[in-house]
């Protein structure tokens, strides 16, 4: 008896921690979105150009190194950081200049950021530069968004497609 008694206190104990798993994912509700709210999301990760140019060395300078080090070009690994500007409804919602990851300064550079719109239809205009050189080319989508509520609309990176994307 004494046997029976454990297993359906075991049960009632697993069964109330069931209940109180149930009752918190449903409770409080917790909604991301207004009813007529979308969601316009930066997110990408891209390298920038790297920042210097590579230099020849000269047979001077080959000749003081060490045999194993000779290479007739001096390449820096530091990457120019990336700017990307975000503009909806002639309103800035991102205007921001992200350095290179890594402790050279030679990896990419990452970007996430969100913020809920109004639905509806709206203008909105991309430009990313990943190169610091004033001559450099710029990237720049302008668009304009039919958008419903609970969608979210995403800004992208991808220079085999052209540049910026927008979907």
């Amino acid at each position: 008896m004494h046997k029976a008694l454990r297993f359906i206190g075991q049960a009632l104990a697993y069964a109330a921690f069931a209940a109180a798993i149930g009752l918190f994912a449903t409770w409080p509700a917790h909604r991301l979105l207004e009813p007529d709210q979308a969601l316009l999301r930066l997110s990408f990760s891209h390298p920038g150009k790297v920042s210097n140019e590579c230099r020849k060395r000269t047979p001077e300078e080959l000749a003081k190194m060490q045999p194993q080090m000779r290479t007739p070009l001096d390449c820096q690994r530091e990457r120019s950081p990336v700017q990307v500007r975000v503009v909806l409804d002639e309103h800035v919602l991102v205007d921001r200049s992200v350095a290179p990851a890594g402790l050279s300064h030679d990896g990419a550079s990452s970007v996430y950021w969100r913020t809920p719109i109004p639905a509806g239809s709206h203008r909105i205009a991309v430009t990313l530069r990943d190169d610091a050189r004033a001559d450099a080319p710029v990237f720049s989508r302008d668009a304009t968004l039919d958008v419903k509520p609970g969608q979210v609309v995403l800004i992208d990176f991808k220079p085999e497609q052209g540049g910026v994307v927008i979907r």
